[in-house]
Order: C-alpha cells, then structure tokens, then sequence
C-alpha cells in the first residue's frame, strides 16, 4: 500500500544511455500487477516503461525538491545512484559548489577553475568549527582531523584519491597549508614554511603533464606532520610509492616529461646554468617525445625560481642545488647521444666526436671513453673466461635509456630523503596526521606494470575504507542502542588474494624474474595455467599475451610486455662502476645507494637478498606497511572527481562522473547506509519539523520524546521502517520523503483555506473602491464643466483689457522713439565740442610733464656719480683699517687669558648694564613727570584764551551761521540725489550678483557629487596611510617582543661580560674612580658607559673648538658697536625713566583733585603697594643672581684639590664644562644683543603711551600706567637656566662624591638654591629620590591592580607619574627625566605581556598611557595644546625639556595597547558570535528545521562536554556592555570607546557575514528575519550607550544587506533592479553566493532560478569592488587618539595611602 501510495503521480528516475539517468513524472497512478509505467519526460513527450521482473524493476524515486542540492548525500530521503549524480550535478553547475559530504567522505570535483575559497580568512573562519556546520570543505575535513588529534590523542589520516586530473595535489596541497596556518610551529623555526615549500619541490620532480592533466602525479606519496604536546608543528617525514620511471625517456602524444626538465630548459639563457649547454626542450628527445613542450598559463622559467627558493629554505646548499640541476641536464644529454647501428642492427657505435655523450661525462664527471665504450658492449663471465660482447642497436638503446631512468630514479630518491632531514626534527614527536596523495584507479587502452600496481594499491585502501565505513555504522548503531542485523557489503580481499597470495600474479611474476631465460610468455601462461578459475581472473578471447583483472571498480586487461623488465628495474653493471668512478660530486648519491644491477656473472644463492628485491615485492612491502600505519590512525576520506577529459571549467559529463563514483566507493557507502537506516532526526528537530501534524491533545505533552514516538507510530504502520534511538530516530530510506509529503499537504490544505478567506476580503475592498471611485468620477465632471464656464467668461473680458492695452502701447513707442532720436543728435554734437576743446589742453599738459622729469633726471644723474665716488674711497679706507684690527684681534684671542678675562668682564658688563638700565629708568621717570606738569599747565592757560575768544566771537557769528547753515543745506541736497543713483546702481548690479549666485549654485550642485567623492577618496587615502603606519607599530612591536626573548637568552653571557669588565677595571694604571663613593651610582663602571663618555668628550671638544672661533667674531663685532650703542641706549633709558615718574606723579596729582572719593584712593593706593612688592622681589632676585656666582665661583676652587685624583677621565669632564661656560657665554651676549632690541621696542611702546595718555580718564591713567610697571617688572624677573643647571650639577655630582666618600648614605636632594618666597604653595610636583624610582614603578606599574584605584580619581597613575615626571624636568635632571620615562614603558610592556589577555588590565593601562600622552601634551607649553588651560595649570607647563620624541614613543605604545585591547575583545566574544547572531532563536519558532545527515555527528562533538556550548544575543549584548563598562571605569577617553566599539562591531559583522557564506542551513528566509532582528538589538544597545555616532552601526551594514537579500523576492527582472541598489556594500561574489546557498525550509518557497543569478552578474559585472568572497576578519580601523586636555589640577590630586607611596613628597 505504501509502495502504491509513493508511485502515484510522483517523479523517478529512469535509465540513458547519453545522460545515464533521466527525470520522469508518473502521469497515472500505478498499481500492483502493472507492467507499464505511464511517463512524462521534460520535454513534454510521454514513455510507456516497462517493468517487471524480465524486463526492469520500478524505477528509483526522485527526491523533494526541498532535498536537492543537500551538503550531505546521506541527508536525501532517497538514496541511489541517480539521487546521488543529480545532487552533485545540481550543487557543481547550479551553485558552483565543488565539494559535498556523502557521510564520513569528502566529495570534491575538480572545477578546472582557480577559486577564491582557498584564502587565509576561510582558515579562519573553519578553524574551530565541527564538521558540518560549515559548507563542505577540504579545511572542514582537515579541522576534523586536527580536532579528532587533540581531542583523542589518536593519530590521523587524510587519504586522497582519485583518478589523474581530479585534483588530488591540489586537495593534498590545500590540507597541509591548514595544518600549517592552524598548527603553526611555537617558535620561529618555520617548520610549517618548510612542509609547504616541499610542494613546490615535489612538483617539479614528480609531476608532469599528461593527457588527463597538466599537472599529474605521477608517483605517490605519504607525508607525516608531526606535532607536540601543544599541537603545534615540529616537523614532517615524507614516503613515496612507485614513481613512474619510464616517463623520462617515453611521453605519449601530447604529454611532456616531469616539470624539472623544462624549467631548465627554459632557463638556459641564465648565467649560471650556462655551464650546462642547455637549449630549447625541443632539441632533446627527452623532452619532444610529446610534441608539445608547452603548458597553457604555464612559465616554466618563473616555476624554476620557486624551486630554487624552497630548496634554499628547505637548507639544501647552492654547491648541491648545482649537482642537482647538472645530473638532470646530463639526462637530458644522455638522450641525445646518437648510437650507429651496424650490421643490421646486430652489433653499434657511438661516434667520438658526440657533443652530448661529452657533455653528458663532463657534468658526471667521468670519463668518456669508458662510458662510449660501455654503452655499446656489455661483459659477460663464464667459469672458465670473461669476455666482452658487442651489443645490438635495440639493447644498447634499452640500455642507455636504463641508466637515464636509473639516475633519475636515486636523484628523486636522493632529495627526498634532504626533503625528509630538513623537516625532521629531534623533538619528541607527540602525534602526527598523516595525508596520503595516492594514484586513483587507472584504466587506458594500454594497461602495463605501472598500471597494475595502481590498482593494487586501490584495492588495499577500498577494503580499508569499506570495513571502516562499516565500522562506522556499527558502532552508530550500538551508541544508539538500536538492534542491527549484519549488513552485507562488498569485500574484495578474493581480488587482493589474487594478486598478492602465494602463487599469486606477484608471486608468480618474481618467480618468473629469477629464471635466467624468463619470458613475458612463458609468465602469462603460468597466469593462464593457476588462476583459470578464479573469479575475478579472465584470459582474454583474442590474445595470448595479456590477463584480464576484475576489480572492485572494473574490468582492466593487461598488457603483459615489459612486465618483467619492470619488475626488475635492472642496469649494467659497468655503467654504475663508472659512475661510482666519479671524481666529482655530482652523483655522490649514487656511491651509497642500493642499486639493482645486471652483474655480468650471477651471485651464489642467499648472498645479499637485499639487492635481489623485485619492484613489485618493494612496492608490497610498502603498502602493507602503509595499510599499517592507516589501520593504526583515524581515517578521513578524499575522493576527487575529474567532471569531464576537456579540462573544461564547470562542465559535468554524467557517464565519467558515474564511473568514478563507482570506483571511489562513494556509491559502496551510499549502499551500506542504505541498507540500514540512513535518515536520522534528533528528537527536538524532528518535532520542529514535523509539530504541524501533531493534534493539540499531543502538543500538551512535556515530553517531545514520547511525542515524537506517538506520531510517528500513527502515522507509519510498519515499524519496521524506524527505530528510536537514545538521541535520535532512525529511518528507512524513503520514510522521511513520505513525512515530507504529509506535511506538505497539511500546509497546502491550511493555504487553501487562508487564500479563501483572503479572497474574499479582496474582493469586498475592491467593490467598495469601485463604488467610491465612480462617485469621485461624477463629482469631478460636474466641477469640470462648471470651472470651463466661468473660464469662458474669463477669458473674454481678458480679450477686451488687452486690446485696448495693445493699442495704448503701440502709440507711446512711436512717441519715445522720435524723442530718443533727438537727443542723441544733440549729445553727439555736444560731445564733439568738448572733445576739441580736451585734446588741446592734453596737448599742454604733456609737454610740461616731459620737461620736468628730463629735468629730474639730468639732476639725479650728477648726484649719484658723485655719490658712488665718496663711497668707494670710504670703502677703501675702512678696509685697510679692519685688517689691522683683525691682524691684532687674533693675536689677543689666541691666549687662554684673553678667554679667562673675556668671561670675568662679561659678567661685570652685565653688572654694569644692569646698574645703567635702572639710572636711565629713573631719569626717564623724572623727565616725564616733569613734562606731563608742564603740558597740564599749559593746556589750562589754553582752555581759558578759548573761552575769552569765544565769549567776543557769538555777537558777529549770527549773518555768518545762518549763510554757513544755508551752504550746509545746499550739499546736503546734492548728497542725497547722488545716493539716490548710487542706490539704483547698486540695486543693478546685486540683482546681476544674485542671478550669476543663482548659476554657480547649480553648477556646484552638479560638481558636489565630484567634491563628494574627492573628500571620500581623501578620507580612504587617510585611513590607509594611519593604517599602514599603524601595522608598522605592530610590526615594531612584535620584533621588540622578539628582540626582548633573544635577550633572556643571552642572560648568561651579559653576566660574564660584566664580569670581564669589572676585572678589566680593576687591572688598569689609572686612578679608578669608585662610583658610590663619588655619590651617583652603587653599581660599577659599565663598558659601554665609558665608551659613551669618550664618545661624548670628543664631540665637547670640537664644540670647544666651534665656539672659540665664534667667540673671536662676536668680540670684533661687540668693540664696533657696543661702546657707542650703550651709551645711546643709556641716555635714551634715562630720560624715558624720568618721563615715565614726571608722569606718575602727575597724574596721581590730577587724579587726587579731580576725583576725591575714598574706593579709588584705596585702589590707587593697592597698586602702589603692588608695585613696591614687585620692587622689592626684584631686588629679591638679583641678590639670588649675585648668590648664584658667588657659589659657583666658590664651588670651581674646592674642585682643584679633586683633580689630581680623578684622572683623566674628571679632566675631560672639567674641559667639557669649560667649553659649556664659553657656550654660555656666547648665549649671554645673544641675549644682550637681544635686550638691546627689546629696549628699543619699549622706547617706541612709551612714546605711544605719552601720545595716548592724553586721550584717557584719570582712572584710567592710574590703572594702565601700574600696570605696565608691573609688566616690566615681571619680564625684569627672569633668572638663566644655565645658572641653576651649573649650580645643580657641580652641587651633586663633585661636593657630594667629595664629602660622601667615608660614608654611604643616601645623598641628599638638592634643590634650586634659592630666597624662598613669602607665600608657599603646593605646585603639583612629586619628588622622590633617584634610587626610590625601581620602588615607584613596581608600585604603580608592575604590582598594581586595577581595583586598587577603582574608588579615586581616574587613571591616578598617569597624573602621579607626570608629577613626578614634572619635578625632574623643575630641577632640570634631564638624566632623572630619561631614566623614569623609559623605566614607565618598559614596566608597562612588560604588565601587558603578562597579561595579554585580560582585557580590564589592559583597559585600564590604555587608559592611563593616553592620558600620561594628554598630560604632556597639555603641559608642553606649546600653544596649540594650552587653548583650553587654566591659568594655574599653564603655571604647571614643563620648563626645560622639550619631550616630544617621548611623546611619539607614548603614542605608539597607546596603538599597540588598543590592537591588543582589541585582540583580546575579539578572542573573547569569537565563540559567542555564530551561535547569538545566526543560530540561537531570538524570535521563537521562527526558524525551520531541515533534513540533515552527518552533520554534527558524534565524531564532530566532543561527547565529554556536553557539545558546543551555545550563546544567546543577550549573553553577546551582555559583553558588550561589559567591555563598555570596564572601559568607562577606568576613565579611557569616549573617543577610543568608540573606536573600540566600532572595531568589536566590524568583528561582529566579518563573523556573521563569512559564516553566512560558508553555510548553507542558514540561508534561508526565516534566517534573515531572525539575523535583522538581532542586528536591530545590537542597534538599541548603541542607541541606549549613546554610541550611535560612533560608526559602528556602519560596519554592520553588509550583513544588514545580507539579511535583506534573503528576505526580498528573487524572480523577476524588477527584483533583480532592486537587489543591485539595495546590496550596494556587498561585493557580486558575495551576493551570487547567498543567492546560490539560499535554501528554502519548505516546498512553498521557491529556489532562486540559475537565470536570475546570472541577469544579477550581468547588472554588476561592471562594478569596481574587491572580488574577495569572504570579509578580512583581521582588519583593524585606523586609531585616532584625539587630544583630551584634563580639567583636574594637579595640586589638587590626592595620593591615597593605601598605595604605599610614603617616599614621594608634594612640591
């Protein structure tokens, strides 16, 4: 009944012979006893098929639709042969997907086509993940085994296997570079460089072009990646099976000799392969066997580079890479040699004058004659003689042919074995995976040797897979606790048995090789003669020498010529003497290799049975112990699939497919899955699924377990067709495809129903929008026709108004017409009178202009001669008097004494200066005290004359007034008509402005979207540039993390090093100066300190030397000029002293008369006291100026008792300090200079002033004039840094390491030795003492904790380290300033290596380090960083060094912070992205579950825990507020939050979007729905942190684009528009991917049609884009730290106790 319910009106499968399964569509209902099958075929033709049991039994069932294109074969209810090739057909043509799981196996199909699936990001994005969740891949298989390692601590294998073309390297190839991206090496030997660059190598010598493929192996091979405890890469080992020898001397018709030879060949024209006489690859019969030497996209040149570069990384030295390159080309030469036939071929010769056989001896480095001569004979040995033989043609050409195969053969075998040194390595190997690139089964029209044991090698590893596969099974089936029969299944040790049994084909053959005479023939009838009757033997019908094989895949007849020769893969004897003759060391190889040779006398029995081993014995030995090593691992199967023998991209021929499919055994496991129960459901997915066919009574269960058992009980009579499981149920195949029916016709039942009611509320809208429109209709007409009456009238009232207008008009332009000809008439004849009239006095006026400059000239003329004669004779004179000067300057100059006085006078001069500046001060306020009385006593007598005039002048001004007023009425009129015009132009000309405004805004608007995308273009330029230096931080960083390693190591070696010196010191003629006691350093004298003080003393030495020099000019030009300026200055300095006191008094004077309330008596009376405070603190100073000489002058003479004792290193030290004086000696009269013009500058200010003074009030006189004393005062008030640094120096470093050396005490702290002031304020400086800085950055740095400080002010550490960073820089200890910035960022690395993973450490030193950056910044001095400042904070500016460099450093510390706070987010919320965004349900029951297969199986998950643990947007939102929080706590700038929240978004939106491409159960409609509400969460959160300016919402906008692409319609051309403008920042490789892995969850959705995707690549094929698939998920934005001054004053910052910083002391 059920058979009967499937085969009415449903789809199947029947055979072709083009197409090998055709589609069918059952057009009437079977039933039981039928013999005809009623079908339809796709182009609408109808078939009667017979069936029964003579003719064919019924068809095989079609899928649902809603099944095709599954990732997994074994997920199709149906499961057969043709469901298999039209699932792989549909996802290799349809979606362009070349890998599929057919259960534990790997399915991939060679697309002929380079994909860009391979990238570094697809590693990423299938490291970690379990097999299945992800689209099938060749990393998801690698990631299994390199998961199933870790996990079982088992070893693992990779077998891949296919036939020549289908891709098997390049699958090989793309598994070890995971193994090397994932289980990179723990150091930087770069192992997992080497294991890659050994593919390279293996190519070349291995590969070759055949008629199936360009780049075939033709050998196999086994490499062992070995890793340690770790899992990381320690080394590899590789084993090779069976190379094809014969092909470097034979090639058929369109194929060539291994790469290597053509790479030489191409290049040849080099300099150093010009040794080898090398051509073209068409002059030798090696390489032009084929006929064509050429690959398509192939340069042979550029590929012999890469082999030179990975044989130099895999240590194989330039001298042997030589040897290699010299043995090929001797090949090659080898087969160019021309052998003469003589005598019919029965005896030959080489001629002496062979260029190649020379060629050939002299790169082997043998000797020729030997060689020629043993080429054509050969020696044979009787009992009784020896004696040498000629040999035919025939046998001197197999011969010769012998030896080239032979050298080859141990070269290859020669540089594997280096391959195999290199990778290996001498720590302990803990686990390996192995990955097999074997040789698939082969079958030609000529099947030989090689051939034979291919298919051998297959037949061993289908048993293995077989029995594995069942295994598999079984052991399913007993996990689940289901009853399971014996499943039958295909077993072909009788074949195995066949060939290697005793006195099998091997057996037999070997035995064959031993006789002496043995033949091909007299070998296949022994074949003929045993195995006659063996099932899986066959003698052909039409030939005697040949045997047929039945495989487990086909039937392959053998050619049995040239077996025997092959198996022995013999060579003369004498041929290998003479290369083991060799004198150089180009087959040194050869001396040490076990060869099989041809003696000329055969060896007694028993004697070196290792020489005696066959080729095919070998090749057994090593495939069984191949089977051993993968018996004893964890298979994972590769089966490669080559489409069609075109070499065509995305073509599929069903018939070669099909016969693959056989021979790989992909249809074998198909068959043992079904065979029991294929399709399996976990119980929550299949009441997901299926929930619709439950009944509400069976909904009220808590139960699904029961559930599921009771509806399926219901619903499938026969419980034989499932079985329930502990986690699963189990089905029969085509169970799941009659559930799927069932629930289908329930939705179609529910959707008929829905569109009923639907319809008919349609309906009703639409009568009722009908009705209201004819309504609407009437209303309207009726208003048209009354609007055109009243238009009617309208219109000829209008016709009235303008005619008589018009008739208005045209009289009035006859008449202005006529009047406007008058008056141009008369303004013509006018303008000529006046014009004559011009022309006569211009004529006049020009004359007078020409004699007056002629005039001029002729007088200036005379002057200037006379002129330029008196200054060349004052030019003349003036020479020859500063010669005589200089001549005498110099003579002074070059005594020590004139230096000595020179310094001595220098500071009387400034005394002197001083004591005149303040006599002319004075003076100067005298005089202007005085003149200000006199102007006010002459000003008042003024005021009274012009109150007596007035008072005589008002009688007779009356008549006077009134005519002036009259004359004032006049002009006014004429100024008010001449703004009348200039109004009217004005209003011209901007109405003109405003119309050209209104033109250039249209044309800018047009050039906006230019200015536009030029400010975007500059944007990008910005961040790529900020970019690349931000990756040369980290690239900086990461070598200082390395040079940092090296240098733990090389502890050792510094310790002995310091030792050595030390000694060295001890051991020296000179005084030795005791460090401790000179009161510096406890420790002893550092080499390398000492070569910088040598360093340093020569470069004093030659600034000495400068400096003398520029002290003998500056005094020349001083004697010049300094005697006569100063007195000028002087006399200028007095009287403006005198003026500005006349001044003050005056108006002190005038202010007290005209003003006598008490409040500006008392603010004059303020300001006075001001300014004699300001006085007295300037007396204050110079007295300090006078003390600092004194004790410098008093500190240099208790120096000389030191000298004697200090050595010639204090003596340097004492000529630096003097070259330091002359220094500032030279910036003394610098600054004089510099003084002198200041001076003149406020001679200039005061004369302004006494011109203003007049114009203000007398408060106002008061106010300025204080003022600007107190001004001058201050800038008087300036003390030379040169003086306090001296002080410093001498007061630390000579007293005390004088006074200091009985004792060891701690030095005191010198300060400034200065008067103190009257007030005393905290000025926000920290001092510590040198030897407590360790103990400072240990407490704040090394050993503090983020919590310690949770509860005081933000990033306290930045503010106490510029404290005391700010006192170092106030006692000007550059040395201090060095040491405490360098100690705080080596201390902060170090915390952060340490913890580099934690993000609230390393938020909170990102915190601290950007605002110790601010602090500097703001407290630079520079202006551009002091606009926003206090004006107590810009007291706190730094004083004496400029630490911009440091600031430099600072900020690229504060960028490798941010990469590694970002690092650690990412790390963090990585797990939690896939399972929040794309698979936990935040919208329920929103999501639909499909049918799967293996996915997440058991193998995948790791059983002990529990499996993947899964995270729910909430708990992603919940880090991000986490991450958000610990940032705002630790007071980082909201600037870098942003960043740092925009970066973790991006992250947020590579993960989601690559995963969305690389799975294909989650593109789906419902997929979308759920994904856009999620990102909209993400949105509020944003909204709700007020981050929504941050730009993070703008990084997430192409998955919100994926998100939307899932959920539009996808059919017709409008919907193709749509999609263009919507995804406009997905790429055209990411859009044609979703829409080829959409997947729709039911049958009433409708896949997205192949001629749609391809009218979307028509639309955006001319887009400009990256055509990269997935997203980097490694890019990092550019940072930006933006400047954040702090509005915290430092004396206000309070250090809590509970830091232990007793040692510092507030300043």
């Amino acid at each position: 009944l059920f058979c009967i319910q499937l085969y009415s009106y449903t789809r199947v499968w029947i055979p072709d012979p083009e197409e090998v399964w055709k589609p069918a569509e059952i057009i009437k209902d079977y039933k039981e006893g039928d013999t005809v099958l009623h079908l339809k075929l796709e182009d609408e033709s109808t078939l009667e098929y017979s069936i029964g049991p003579k003719d064919h039994a019924l068809p095989f069932l079609r899928n649902p639709d809603i099944l095709v294109g599954e990732n997994d074969l074994t997920a199709l209810s149906y499961l057969h042969e043709p469901a298999v090739l039209h699932n792989l057909k549909v996802r290799f043509l349809e979606s362009n997907h070349i890998y599929t799981y057919c259960g534990i196996v790997l399915v991939a199909i060679n697309p002929y086509e380079q994909l860009q699936i391979y990238g570094e990001e697809v590693i990423n994005a299938y490291s970690g993940q379990n097999m299945g969740d992800m689209d099938p891949h060749i990393f998801a298989v690698a990631e299994e085994a390199y998961k199933q390692m870790a996990r079982d601590e088992k070893n693992q294998s990779i077998i891949v296997s296919g036939e020549s073309g289908a891709g098997k390297t390049v699958s090989a190839k793309y598994a070890m570079r995971f193994f090397a991206t994932v289980g990179g090496s723990a150091n930087d030997t770069s192992v997992e460089e080497k294991v890659l660059a050994s593919s390279p190598i293996m190519e070349a010598i291995g590969n070759a072009k055949t008629t199936r493929n360009d780049n075939s192996s033709r050998f196999g091979k086994y490499i062992q990646i070995g890793f340690d405890r770790r899992y990381h890469i320690i080394g590899a080992n590789m084993r090779t099976y069976l190379l094809e020898k014969s092909r470097v001397v034979f090639q058929a018709e369109e194929e060539r000799n291994y790469h290597i030879f053509y790479q030489l060949c191409a290049s040849s024209s080099l300099p150093e392969f010009k040794d080898l006489t090398l051509t073209s690859a068409e002059d030798f019969t090696y390489t032009s066997l084929g006929e064509n030497i050429f690959i398509e996209g192939v340069n042979d040149a550029e590929d012999l580079v890469k082999t030179k570069e990975a044989l130099t990384m895999l240590g194989v030295k330039e001298i042997h890479q030589v040897s290699i390159f010299k043995v090929i080309a001797s090949i090659l030469h080898l087969g160019n040699v021309g052998i003469v036939s003589e005598r019919d071929g029965e005896s030959c010769h080489i001629n002496r004058d062979d260029t190649h056989l020379h060629h050939f001896c002299r790169l082997l480095g043998i000797e020729q004659e030997q060689m020629e001569h043993w080429l054509c004979r050969r020696k044979l040995v009787t009992t009784a003689e020896t004696y040498v033989k000629n040999v035919s043609y025939a046998q001197a050409v197999n011969a010769r042919d012998a030896l080239a195969k032979h050298i080859y053969a141990h070269l290859f075998d020669w540089i594997v074995e280096h391959i195999n040194k290199a990778l290996h390595t001498s720590t302990k190997q803990h686990s390996f995976i192995g990955v097999l690139d074997i040789y698939g089964f082969e079958t030609f029209e000529i099947n030989s040797f090689e051939q034979f044991c291919i298919n051998y090698a297959n037949e061993k590893l289908q048993q293995q897979f077989n029995s594995h596969v069942f295994k598999l099974e079984q052991e399913e089936y007993m996990k689940e606790q289901i009853p399971w029969t014996l499943i039958d299944f295909y077993d072909n040790q009788p074949c195995i048995d066949l060939i290697e049994a005793k006195l099998g084909i091997l057996d037999l053959l070997d035995e064959e090789c031993k006789v002496p005479k043995g033949t091909d023939q007299n070998w296949a009838q022994k074949l003929y003669s045993k195995h006659s009757k063996s099932g899986h033997f066959e003698k052909p019908r039409m030939s005697n020498r040949s045997f047929i094989v039945v495989h487990f895949a086909d039937k392959v007849e053998y050619q049995c010529d040239g077996f025997l020769e092959k198996n022995r893969d013999t060579v003369y004897e004498e041929q290998i003497n003479i290369l083991k003759a060799s004198q150089v060391s180009t087959v040194y190889f050869f001396k040490t290799s076990k060869i099989n040779v041809r003696a000329a006398k055969p060896a007694p029995k028993g004697h070196n049975r290792e020489h005696r081993k066959t080729v095919g014995t070998q090749f057994r030995n090593s495939l069984h112990l191949l089977m051993d090593t993968l018996n004893a691992t964890t298979p994972h199967y590769v089966r490669c699939i080559k489409p069609n023998d075109f070499k065509e991209s995305f073509v599929f021929d069903s018939r070669r497919a099909v016969q693959q499919l056989r021979a790989c055994g992909v249809l074998e496991t198909i068959r043992i899955s079904a065979a029991g129960y294929p399709s399996r459901w976990t119980y929550p997915d299949f009441f997901s699924r299926y929930r619709v066919l439950m009944t509400k009574k069976d909904m009220t269960i808590g139960d699904k377990k029961q559930v599921c058992k009771n509806l399926l009980e219901t619903l499938i009579k026969d419980p034989d067709k499932f079985q329930f499981g502990k986690t699963k149920i189990f089905f029969r195949a085509g169970q799941v495809a009659y559930l799927e029916k069932l629930r289908a016709d329930k939705f179609r039942f529910a959707c008929i129903n829905i569109q009923k009611t639907v319809r008919g509320w349609l309906q009703r809208i639409r009568y009722r929008k009908i009705r209201k429109s004819a309504i609407t209709l009437q209303r309207y007409g009726r208003g048209y026709l009354a609007r055109r009456y009243a238009e009617m009238l309208r219109l000829t009232r209008a016709a009235l108004i303008c005619q008589k207008q018009y008739r208005m008009v045209r009289v009035r332009r006859e008449y202005l017409r006529t009047r406007r000809a008058v008056i141009t008439i008369q303004a013509f004849a006018r303008g000529m009178f006046i014009r004559r009239l011009y022309q006569e006095f211009l004529l006049h006026h020009k004359a007078m202009i020409i004699q007056k400059t002629i005039r001029g000239w002729l007088v200036r003329k005379k002057y200037l001669r006379a002129r330029y004669a008196a200054i060349v004779i004052q030019c003349f004179y003036r020479r020859v008097r500063a010669k005589r000067q200089l001549k005498q300057l110099k003579i002074e100059a070059r005594s020590a004494e004139h230096l000595k006085n020179l310094s001595v006078g220098m500071e009387n001069k400034i005394v002197q200066l001083q004591k005149k500046m303040d006599n002319q001060y004075k003076t100067q306020n005298e005089q202007l005290v005085v003149t200000n009385t006199a102007l006010g006593s002459e000003v008042t007598k003024l005021q009274k004359e012009v109150e007596t005039l007035r008072s005589r002048q008002t009688a007779g001004t009356q008549v006077t007034s009134l005519q002036e007023e009259l004359e004032k009425l006049r002009a006014e009129l004429q100024e008010a008509n001449a703004q009348k015009k200039q109004i009217e132009e004005e209003f011209s000309n901007e109405k003109q402005g405003l119309e050209q405004v209104r033109k250039d805004a249209q044309r800018t608007s047009s050039q906006g979207g230019d200015v536009s995308q030029k400010e975007i273009r500059l944007q990008v330029e910005l961040d790529e540039e900020r970019q690349r230096y931000q990756n040369l931080v980290k690239e900086y960083s990461r070598l200082e993390q390395r040079y940092e390693n090296l240098q733990e190591d090389m502890s050792s070696t510094k310790v002995c090093f310091l030792l050595l010196s030390s000694s060295l010191g001890s051991d020296s003629n000179y005084p030795s100066i005791n460090m401790s006691e000179m009161g510096i350093e406890k420790a002893a004298m550092d080499l390398s300190v000492f070569m910088k003080l040598q360093k340093r003393v020569r470069e004093l030495e030659q600034e000495r030397k400068r400096l003398q020099t520029n002290l003998e000019k500056v005094e020349e030009l001083s004697k010049h000029k300094a005697c006569a300026f100063r007195q000028e200055l002087e006399t200028e300095n007095k009287k403006l002293k005198n003026d500005l006191n006349e001044l003050r008094k005056a108006v002190a004077d005038k202010a007290s008369d005209n003003n006598s309330s008490n409040e500006l008596q008392e603010g004059y009376n303020l300001l006075l006291n001001q300014l004699k405070a300001a006085n007295e603190e300037l007396d204050v100073r110079k007295e300090e100026v006078l003390m600092l000489k004194t004790q410098i002058v008093n500190s240099t003479r208790h120096l000389h008792p030191l000298i004697p004792y200090c050595g010639m290193f204090v003596f340097r030290l004492l000529e630096a300090q003097l070259q330091t004086q002359s220094r500032q000696h030279k910036d003394e009269l610098e600054a004089l200079h510099t003084q002198i013009e200041l001076l003149k500058d406020n001679l200039e200010k005061k004369q302004e002033m006494l011109d203003h003074f007049s114009t203000l009030s007398p408060e106002a006189l008061v106010e300025f004039s204080v003022q600007q004393e107190i001004t001058r005062l201050t800038n008087e008030n300036l003390v030379r840094p040169y003086l306090r640094y001296n002080l410093l120096y001498v007061s630390i470093f000579f007293l005390g390491g004088g006074e200091g050396g009985a004792t060891k005490s701690r030095p005191e702290l010198t300060r400034q030795v200065t008067v103190q002031r009257k007030e005393k304020d905290f000025e926000g400086m920290l001092e510590y003492y040198k030897d407590d800085e360790a103990l400072l950055v240990k407490t704040l740095i090394t050993d503090m904790k983020p919590n310690a400080v949770s509860a005081t002010v933000p990033c306290l550490p930045a503010y106490i380290l510029f404290m005391c960073i700010r006192h170092a820089d106030y006692i000007n200890d550059d040395q201090k300033v060095h040491s405490l910035l360098t100690a705080n960022i080596n201390a902060i690395k170090k915390v952060l290596k340490r913890n580099n993973d934690d993000f609230e450490m390393t938020s909170f030193w990102l915190a601290n380090t950007s605002r110790l950056l601010h602090c500097l910044k703001q407290y630079s001095g520079d202006e551009a960083f002091m606009t926003q400042n206090t004006a107590k904070q810009n007291e706190h500016c730094l004083k004496n060094f400029d630490l911009a460099e440091y600031r430099q450093v600072l900020s690229d510390l504060s960028i490798q912070i941010y990469q590694q706070l970002v690092r650690v987010a990412e790390g963090i919320m990585q797990p939690m992205i896939v399972s929040a965004m794309l698979e936990s349900e935040s919208i329920p029951s929103l999501a639909g579950v499909k049918p799967m297969g293996y996915r997440n199986r058991s193998s995948s998950l790791d059983c002990e825990s529990g499996g993947p643990v899964g995270y729910t947007l909430q708990a992603l939102i919940k880090q991000l507020g986490q991450f958000y929080t610990i940032m705002a706590d630790h007071g980082l700038d909201p600037e870098i939050s942003q960043q740092v929240v925009r970066q973790l978004f991006y992250s947020i939106n590579a993960v989601t979007l690559n995963n969305l491409l690389l799975r294909k159960d989650v593109c789906s409609w419902s997929t979308g729905m759920q994904l856009r509400y999620n990102i909209s969460q993400l949105e509020e959160w944003l909204r709700g942190k007020n981050l929504h300016q941050s730009g993070a919402v703008a990084t997430l906008e192409p998955v919100i684009q994926a998100a939307q692409l899932l959920q539009v319609k996808k059919k017709t051309s409008q919907d193709a528009e749509a999609i263009c403008s919507l995804c406009t920042a997905l790429s055209l490789q990411q859009i044609v991917k979703i829409l080829n892995l959409y997947t729709p969850l039911n049958e009433f959705e409708e896949r997205v049609t192949v001629s749609f995707i391809r009218e979307i690549q028509n639309r955006l094929q001319d887009r400009i884009e990256n055509n990269q698939l997935l997203v980097d998920t490694k890019y990092t934005f550019p940072v930006l730290f933006p400047y954040t001054p702090s509005a915290l004053s430092l004396e206000t910052v309070h250090i809590p106790a509970s830091l232990s910083l007793d040692f510092l002391t507030r300043v």
